[in-house]
């Protein structure tokens, strides 16, 4: 069995996941049907790229319904978003610092943006001095994109200059 860390995908395969993430569990007509309007993939197509997320580990059938299979996430939308970031971070040589300069001078980094991960850090470190939730399993987690972010102070340190260029 393949680790959830170990599954790698490409763009396609994140956006069937993304739409079995948003179902719990579904046919392959259901998948390609929750995909994107504008851009919607062939049946045989997803149906391609659903036999290939299962051979990867990161689906599994569970049922069939008449001729239809119905397949489900075995790979979690926070561990793939981890093992991204883990990846991105890699390619800054390991240093966070330098993924986050390279945001800020693109423009995709702002000042809110900031504060609001310092008020993210300050949350994870008092659950962690509590004996509570490890880092990463409190609010505004990946997997949790609509939940409520909050507010730090001042960005204590950040080099972002205040300057938004969006």
């Amino acid at each position: 069995m393949v680790k959830e860390s170990e599954v790698r995908l490409t763009k396609f395969e994140l956006e069937v996941m993304g739409a079995l993430w948003a179902l719990g569990s579904a046919s392959v007509r259901e998948i390609q049907e929750r995909l994107p309007a504008g851009k919607a993939p062939a049946y045989t197509t997803v149906q391609t790229i659903v036999y290939r997320l299962e051979e990867k580990g990161a689906v599994r059938r569970v049922k069939k319904v008449g001729n239809a299979h119905v397949f489900e996430p075995v790979v979690t939308r926070r561990a793939t978003v981890r093992r991204l970031f883990d990846e991105l971070v890699g390619f800054f040589g390991g240093s966070p610092r330098t993924l986050m300069a390279q945001l800020v001078e693109a423009g995709h980094l702002t000042l809110e943006d900031l504060r609001e991960a310092e008020g993210t850090l300050e949350r994870l470190e008092a659950a962690k001095s509590r004996g509570g939730a490890r880092a990463g399993e409190s609010g505004g987690e990946p997997d949790a994109p609509d939940a409520p972010k909050g507010r730090g102070g001042r960005a204590g340190g950040a080099r972002a200059g205040g300057r938004k260029r969006r």
